[in-house]
C-alpha cells in the first residue's frame, strides 16, 4: 500500500542529572566537591533511506523516543551521552509542526537533520564550589528533551510529471522508455500510485520521470485520486501533458486539457506557470484531421505538440529529446524552505507558575514552560537577551524570585543558566 502522509509524535532523551558527591580518601583531608555532570539526551534524527518509498511503517508505529543521558558521579565522572534515534524515510518527506503547520525540514538531501534535540546534562555539585561556598550539597537536574507531534508529507523528487486524464496511456509511456513496470489495463484508475521510472538517455545523462495518477474534473477538491496525489506535482521541474486525441473514450480532448490544467491551477497555482509539453497519444485510433486540429489548439496556446503512440514507441524519442533539452536549461528539483519557529510573543506566554527553591543561597527555578523559551534564545544577541529578560518579568518569574527571598547579587538558576540577581 503506497502512504504519502503520516502523523508521529517525537520525544528526544532528557539530560542526566548532576550529581551530588564529596571526594572521600584515606588520608587527604576536605577533598571537596567531586559530583560529576549528567550525561545529554538522544537526539532525534530523520535521515534519508533510498531503500524505503512510502511512510506505511509510520502508520503502525507513531510515537519515537529517544535514551536519556545517564546521571553523573562521584569522581567527577560525567554521565554517558545516550545515542541518538535515527529515524528513516524515503527522500522527498517533509516534517511539519502538526499543531501549526510550519515546515520543519524537507528531507531531500543525504545530510541527516536533527529535528528534536536531547535535553543538556545537569551540573554536578563541583560546578558549584565557590571561595564562600566550598561544600554545595546541591546539583542540577538535566533539562527535559524536546517533544512534538510531526506531520509527514511525502513529495516525490521526480524531473518529470506525466499528467492527464486516467486511459490516456501514461503508465504505458513509462513503461517503454523505462525500467518501471506498472500495472496497465484498458479501464481507469489502472495506476492508484504514483510511479517513478529513470529514463537513460546516453552515458552519464538521464532523468526522472512520474506517472501522476487519478487527474479527473475535481481533482482539486479531491475527487477520484487527484487530491491525494497531485501534491507529488509540485517538485517536478517540468509537466508533459497526455492526451488522447483521437477521443477513443468518447470524451473532448480538447475539454480533457482544459480540464486537468484547470485541477492543477486550482490545486496550486504555481502549477500552472511549469514549464509544459503535450502529448498526443493513440494516434493510431485518430484521424489525420483530428492530429491537426489538436496540434493547432495546443501551438496556439504556446505549447509544443508531439504526436506518439506509446504502445509500440512510435515518435516517443523525440519528445524524450525535447524533454531532456529543456531539462538541461531548467532549475533542480524544487526543495521547500524551512520555516524559522517565531518567537512567541511575551503577552502570549503571560503569567506562569515556577518552583523558586534556595539552596546553599543559589536560588533554582523550575518550570517546563521555561525550557522551549530558554531553546529559542540567542544569549550572545542583544534583542533576544532583552526579551528572555522581559519574559522573566511579565511571567512573574521575577516576583516569585522575590517572594523566595532573593538580594540584588544573589545567583539565579534556571537550567543551564546562571546570572547574578539585579533590582
Amino acid at each position: 500500500m503506497f502512504i504519502d502522509s503520516a502523523k508521529i509524535t517525537i520525544k528526544a532523551g532528557n539530560g542526566g542529572n548532576g550529581k551530588v558527591s564529596f571526594h572521600r580518601e584515606k588520608y587527604v583531608a576536605s577533598g571537596g566537591p567531586d559530583g560529576g555532570d549528567g550525561g545529554r539526551g538522544g537526539n532525534i534524527v530523520f535521515q534519508v533511506d533510498d531503500n524505503l518509498s512510502t511512510l506505511a511503517d509510520f502508520r503502525y508505529k507513531r510515537k519515537y523516543v529517544a535514551s536519556n543521558g545517564e546521571d553523573g558521579r562521584g569522581k567527577r565522572c560525567f554521565g554517558k551521552k545516550a545515542d541518538d534515534l535515527i529515524i528513516r524515510v524515503p527522500r522527498g518527506t517533509l516534517l511539519k509542526d502538526a499543531a501549526t503547520g510550519r515546515l520543519i525540514a524537507d528531507l531531500s538531501a543525504d545530510e541527516p537533520q536533527t529535528i528534536a534535540k536531547g535535553g543538556r546534562g545537569g551540573w554536578g555539585n563541583t560546578h558549584f564550589a565557590t571561595a564562600t561556598r566550598q561544600t554545595p550539597r546541591f546539583a542540577k537536574a538535566g533539562m527535559p528533551g524536546e517533544s512534538m507531534e510531526l506531520l509527514m508529507e511525502l513529495k516525490l523528487l521526480a524531473d518529470v510529471g506525466l499528467v492527464g486524464y486516467p486511459n490516456v496511456g501514461k503508465s504505458t509511456l513509462v513503461s517503454v522508455v523505462s525500467e518501471a513496470k506498472p500495472t496497465i489495463a484498458n479501464y481507469h484508475f489502472t495506476t492508484i500510485t504514483p510511479v517513478l521510472g529513470v529514463v537513460r538517455m546516453g552515458e552519464g545523462k538521464s532523468f526522472v520521470i512520474a506517472d501522476i495518477p487519478g487527474l479527473i474534473e475535481g481533482a482539486g477538491e479531491g475527487a477520484g485520486l487527484g487530491h491525494q496525489f497531485l501534491r507529488h506535482v509540485e517538485r517536478c521541474r517540468m509537466l508533459v501533458h497526455i492526451v488522447d486525441v483521437a477521443g477513443s473514450e468518447g470524451r473532448d480532448p480538447k475539454q480533457d486539457f482544459q480540464t486537468i490544467n484547470a485541477e492543477l491551477k486550482k490545486f496550486n497555482p504555481d502549477l500552472a506557470e511549469r514549464p509544459m509539453i503535450v502529448a498526443g497519444n493513440k494516434c493510431d485510433l485518430a484521424t489525420d484531421e483530428q492530429i491537426e486540429d489538436f496540434k493547432n489548439y495546443a501551438e496556439k496556446l504556446g505549447y509544443e505538440f508531439f504526436p506518439i503512440m506509446a504502445a509500440i514507441r512510435y515518435q516517443v524519442d523525440p519528445l524524450l529529446n525535447k524533454i531532456s533539452e529543456m531539462l538541461s536549461k531548467l532549475p533542480p528539483v524544487r526543495q521547500f524552505e524551512p520555516e524559522p519557529a517565531p518567537l512567541v510573543s511575551v503577552e502570549e506566554i503571560g503569567h506562569n507558575d515556577v518552583k523558586v527553591t534556595n539552596q546553599d543561597g543559589v536560588f533554582v527555578v523550575e518550570g517546563e514552560w521555561l525550557v522551549p523559551v530558554i531553546n529559542s534564545v540567542n544569549f550572545d544577541d542583544y534583542e533576544s537577551l532583552q526579551y528572555f529578560q522581559r519574559v522573566l518579568i511579565h511571567s512573574g518569574v521575577i516576583d516569585a524570585l522575590r517572594e523566595a527571598g532573593v538580594q540584588e547579587g544573589d545567583t539565579v538558576s534556571i537550567y543551564d543558566i546562571e546570572f547574578d540577581f539585579m533590582e
